[in-house]
């Protein structure tokens, strides 16, 4: 019996008679989280580290912890320490570890905004849209909002041109397109084809113009193929909603160019109003078509004076598809000028700022991309 009692005894001693490992003798002075702060996206995610310390700092594994969040619909914490971020704030993630707690701050930020796209052309579908089938890939591959800047549909706007020309092509991008008309389409009396084909995207048939918010910036498609003169119910229009929209960066688009070094159409000094009240309002860009090419101007008056401060910038994209016209001797501000290739032009328009990108269909080579900022 002795014997067993003097081995129980050494036994005991060893293991401290508690059934613990000696290691659990050693209690828990602190508890370290690491990261120790951390930002992340709605829907992101971290797996936090928590480490138990002794007096001397040193870790003490195999301990267990417990966590919470302070905040858990902002960011809710498994039993593991994963957490995951639910809503935008800032909460306190916590792990506890007998009786002593670390902790790490995690603030929630929303995700940014992507940019907003427009992208499009005018002068688009003729039969066979053999052009227009092409560009109407590139729309396939480029997400946004498309912008379809007049004689969308050749010859004469009708219903059939629609049908049998656009629809095929461009139409399948319909849902997202918000149009301005051409002087094809108003070869077919009033533009009604093209007023049934788009609907209420093409805005009031008696009109012709609106406008609409995309991301930051203002955008406003004008019919410039009624009245635009000086003081015309559409300018006057124009005119107040720019004097109304709270945002910082505006952009129009319309079929027929201010400017354009092209021989068959050429500049029409019939829009300059317009052009004034967006200068007058600080745009930044207006987009035209009606010359079958690609042009882009430095940003310029409405006289046509280089104005890198105010001035705005003119694309002129009659690239849809239809067909190509000449150049004559460029005009002055013009930095870019092609009449090779069909193609859409991408705009991305972030705050207070935009790119563009001139993309040509498949097999093509002509490309012109570039930025700049809102007045």
């Amino acid at each position: 019996m002795s014997t067993r009692r003097s081995l129980s005894a050494l036994v005991c001693a060893l293991v401290a008679c508690r059934g613990d490992s000696p290691a659990a003798l050693t209690p828990v002075a602190s508890v370290t989280v690491a990261p120790l702060s951390y930002t992340a996206l709605i829907a992101g995610t971290v797996q936090l580290q928590a480490t138990a310390r002794d007096t001397a700092g040193s870790p003490l594994p195999g301990r267990p912890v417990t966590w919470t969040s302070s905040r858990p619909s902002v960011a809710a914490v498994s039993g593991t320490g994963f957490v995951t971020a639910l809503a935008t704030g800032a909460t306190t993630i916590t792990a506890t570890s007998e009786g002593k707690n670390g902790a790490t701050a995690v603030t929630v930020a929303p995700v940014p905004a992507a940019p907003s796209v427009l992208v499009g052309a005018g002068d688009i579908a003729s039969c066979p849209p053999t052009g227009a089938a092409a560009t109407a890939a590139l729309l396939d591959t480029i997400p946004g909002i498309v912008f379809a800047a007049g004689d969308n549909a050749y010859p004469s706007g009708s219903s059939s041109d629609y049908a049998n020309c656009y629809a095929p092509t461009w139409g399948r991008h319909k849902a997202r397109t918000l149009p301005a008309p051409g002087n094809h389409e108003y070869l077919t009396a009033q533009a009604l084809a093209y007023f049934r084909y788009f609907g209420a995207a093409a805005g009031d048939p008696q009109m012709g113009y609106y406008s609409y918010d995309l991301g930051d910036w203002h955008i406003v498609a004008l019919n410039v193929e009624i009245d635009v003169s000086a003081g015309s119910p559409q300018e006057q229009w124009l005119r107040a909603d720019l004097a109304a929209t709270s945002k910082r960066c505006s952009l129009a688009y319309w079929h027929q160019p201010r400017f354009s070094s092209g021989t068959t159409h050429g500049s029409l000094a019939d829009v300059q109003p317009l052009w004034q009240a967006m200068y007058d309002h600080h745009a930044t860009i207006v987009v035209s078509a009606h010359e079958h090419n690609y042009e882009r101007f430095a940003p310029q008056t409405p006289a046509g004076v280089a104005d890198p401060v105010n001035g705005i910038r003119e694309f002129v994209v009659g690239t849809g598809g239809d067909s190509h016209y000449n150049f004559g001797r460029p005009l002055p501000n013009s930095q870019v000028r092609d009449n090779t290739a069909f193609g859409v032009l991408k705009i991305t328009l972030d705050a207070g700022s935009y790119t563009w990108q001139f993309i040509p269909i498949a097999g093509q080579t002509f490309h012109d991309s570039g930025g700049g900022v809102c007045h």
